[in-house]
């Protein structure tokens, strides 16, 4: 049970901290350039743990190739370089409500491509946790909601989160023989090959980052936590518990954002907070994720 807790909660507490990162050093470094050298920090972080892994599933890989390429894609080259994209110009409420229509986007997917059923407590439990979401981030003023303004950066991020429902969804088709350690090397591998013209674009354009103290603690940050640790720990949670309940775990991420904003930038504790909260975690439990928490087997 307490390991299935962690699965659960550590990943979306890793990411907060990435929104939180992405949007800080917008100035310092290009979205495109952040994404590619994120993951070539992971990349030399991880290959000296799955190069045996590598060497050994290299047939599996052979027999699954659109699958690992769409993993690749996806999940590496695609998520986060629209992420940071989105988040040079959209604001961090617009961003943290589009990020909450994750779960139902894994489930509608789920539903529509992947023949999952589409239980009723499922959805109750989504909108429960979903208005726990808009509770937050409305500070308890609903019409705050109404004089939001969505924007390009909007639609990219929304895009982001389309490419991260299909990674979550896939990421249930790989078979159980292969390492997952090895497969997410072999991930950032092809994802990096994707993504280097793009970074080399954005290079020519004269997108030059400013390598100062904040930046590079901030891009040591993103290649290691949210990159390798919260990646593989996403990965067991789908695997071990499935696609549903590793979905509804990003509603946990404004929880962590206001925990996050607390600890580190002294920020009061409302009502709203505390009401927002109780929320989702109620609709974690009316989802019926966590009587699900057991290992299957």
């Amino acid at each position: 049970m307490a390991v299935n807790v962690l699965l659960i909660a550590l990943p979306p507490l890793f990411w907060a901290g990435n929104f939180i990162v992405g949007r800080a050093i917008r100035h310092d470094i290009p979205p495109i350039t952040l994404a590619f050298y994120r993951w070539v920090i992971a990349l030399l972080i991880l290959l000296p743990f799955s190069a045996m892994a590598l060497k050994r599933d290299w047939r599996h890989y052979l027999q699954h190739p659109w699958l690992i390429l769409g993993l690749s894609v996806t999940g590496i080259t695609a998520f986060n370089t629209l992420l940071y994209i989105g988040l040079q110009t959209t604001a961090a409420t617009n961003g943290l409500i589009l990020n909450s229509c994750v779960p139902l986007v894994i489930l509608l997917l789920g539903a529509l491509f992947f023949r999952q059923p589409l239980r009723r407590q499922q959805i109750v439990g989504m909108l429960l946790s979903f208005s726990g979401v808009l509770m937050i981030v409305s500070q308890g003023n609903w019409q705050l909601l109404l004089a939001l303004k969505f924007t390009q950066g909007d639609l990219i991020i929304f895009s982001a989160l389309l490419c991260w429902a299909f990674y979550t969804q896939w990421l249930k088709c790989v078979p159980p023989q292969i390492s997952r350690v090895g497969l997410m090397t072999l991930q950032m591998l092809i994802g990096l090959l994707l993504l280097a013209p793009f970074y080399a674009w954005e290079s020519s354009r004269q997108a030059i980052p400013q390598w100062n103290l904040h930046a590079l603690l901030a891009l040591a940050y993103v290649g290691i936590i949210p990159s390798v640790a919260a990646y593989l720990l996403y990965n067991a949670c789908v695997d071990r518990l499935g696609p549903a309940p590793a979905g509804m775990s990003i509603y946990l991420m404004p929880v962590f954002g206001v925990v996050l904003s607390v600890s580190l930038l002294g920020e009061l504790v409302h009502w709203y907070h505390l009401t927002g909260i109780g929320l989702i975690f109620l609709g974690i439990f009316a989802a019926g994720m966590l009587p699900k928490w057991r290992v299957k087997g």
